[in-house]
């Protein structure tokens, strides 16, 4: 992490436990259009992902369709990934439906670590996996309800970003 915004983005968020639904899908959203590319691609253009987006307000992008598309890719600094742009539209009238399932899209996720952080005890990083049976589940669940970009590496990077499983190496300070 050499960049002052992954070291940022590190510090201050990777790892948090999160469960406010907006920040849960921003995630979901991030996570899926990192695919294939570094994060600190995504990191770049988080801003332009808010302003493109909605702020991730859930109800209103559901109301979207590919239609918006082409005006999202002229307008706004994402990645310029039509499939990705247009997932967000779908996984939104997906979560739409885990919040009315479940009582919040925080329940819903939450459940694959029931509720509570994993803490792992890596000491170095090439310990910490790629995906585990929990990110496996997430991603099954997920693609059974319409999600779309939630493959079991997506997952896992989601859970650590949002804190439900704890991969700072047991002599980081943000442990």
């Amino acid at each position: 992490m050499n960049h002052p915004l992954e070291r940022e983005y590190h510090d201050r968020e990777w790892g948090n436990p999160v469960h406010d639904d907006t920040i849960l899908f921003e995630f979901l959203t991030l996570e899926g259009a990192q695919a294939g590319l570094s994060w600190l691609t995504v990191l770049k253009k988080r801003e332009g992902y808010r302003a493109a987006f909605l702020q991730y307000d859930i109800a209103a992008l559901a109301q979207l369709d590919d239609s918006a598309i082409d005006g999202i890719i002229a307008q706004y600094d994402v990645v310029k990934h039509r499939g990705k742009i247009a997932s967000v539209f779908s996984n939104a009238r997906a979560a739409l439906q885990l919040q009315q399932e479940f009582g919040s899209l925080d329940s819903a996720l939450w459940q694959f670590v029931g509720g509570e952080p994993m803490v792992n005890h890596w000491t170095q990083q090439h310990q910490v996996p790629a995906s585990t049976e929990q990110s496996k589940a997430m991603s099954r669940f997920l693609k059974k309800r319409g999600f779309k970009f939630v493959g079991e590496t997506i997952c896992y990077a989601f859970m650590q970003a949002t804190g439900m499983v704890n991969d700072h190496l047991v002599d980081c300070p943000c442990r």
